[in-house]
């Protein structure tokens, strides 16, 4: 399984990312070792993510994602919470 999230950094900026283990992944930005982008940033609080089959649809989404303007991720984030009951 793959995943696709959106973390939010110390600075409320956010960081969109793909992995095969998401919570080793979260270890990994939170002790520094993340993304070059996030490691001035932590800690970072992981606000949504979603699950692909295959890497390739992982990546394609990831991009989509990263294209999106700040706004419209948050959307994402505050339809994902809202999905969490």
């Amino acid at each position: 399984m793959y995943y696709v999230y959106i973390v939010e950094c110390k600075d409320g900026t956010l960081y969109t990312g793909y992995t095969v283990n998401l919570e080793k992944r979260l270890i990994s930005h939170n002790e520094g070792k993340g993304a070059k982008y996030t490691r001035g940033r932590i800690p970072v609080v992981l606000k949504y993510f979603e699950e692909h089959e295959n890497k390739n649809d992982a990546l394609k989404r990831e991009i989509k994602i990263k294209s999106l303007r700040k706004n419209k991720k948050l959307e994402l984030v505050n339809s994902f919470k809202n999905n969490i009951k």
